[in-house]
């Protein structure tokens, strides 16, 4: 399913000041509660509440080649832990690529932001019958 973009940089400065913050060798990753999640969730077909996503790769990184690749291994590295794992849904998420991230695969990242949302509680841990 292809997610919602951050298309405002005042929503990226916001995330960045007031949002939860983790680091990690590949990507750093900002979440912040979307108070206008209600309002997407109304606009959404399913009627359900959504994240949404901005990826941020700095032209330090690389030329725009290098910095097409590492968003496209961002986004797959979020869907996939989307599909395996019930994340939670209404909030702001930003993922800032770091150089590490040139030459990751999407799975090693995939691992990374995994351990990300879940120290930011965004992935429950705790699951019934264990």
């Amino acid at each position: 399913m292809k997610h919602i973009a951050i298309c405002e940089n005042h929503l990226y400065s916001k995330a960045y000041t007031k949002g939860k913050k983790h680091v990690s060798k590949s990507l750093i990753t900002y979440a912040l509660k979307d108070y206008h999640a209600k309002k997407l969730m109304c606009a959404h077909p399913q009627h359900v509440f959504v994240n949404r996503v901005g990826l941020t790769v700095s032209k330090k990184l690389g030329g725009a080649v290098e910095r097409n690749r590492m968003k496209r291994v961002l986004r797959e590295a979020l869907r996939q832990v989307e599909k395996e794992n019930q994340v939670e849904k209404g909030y702001l998420l930003v993922l800032v690529a770091r150089q590490a991230c040139a030459n990751s695969k999407s799975t090693e990242v995939a691992r990374e932001l995994k351990r990300a949302l879940v120290s930011l509680g965004l992935i429950n841990t705790t699951v019934a019958g264990e």
